[in-house]
């Protein structure tokens, strides 16, 4: 993904995916006999989408020589 405006477009999804996980996972700490894997393994992907989020908006920053 090289095309600046793809790259854009996939980081909002990305930050969609990631307000969604917050939410999902607010709720499911909020219930009770919550599933600790279930939660785990959501912040897991939390994670992994936040990597994903710096790596696509590092790419978005223009390569400045020294």
């Amino acid at each position: 993904m090289s095309n600046p405006e793809q790259i854009r477009r996939r980081i909002t999804e990305l930050q969609v995916e990631h307000r969604d996980l917050d939410e999902i996972i607010a709720r499911l700490v909020d219930t009770p006999d919550h599933d600790e894997l279930q939660i785990r393994r959501l912040k897991k992907r939390k994670l992994q989408i936040k990597d994903q989020l710096v790596i696509l908006q590092i790419q978005l920053v223009p390569d400045i020589s020294a």
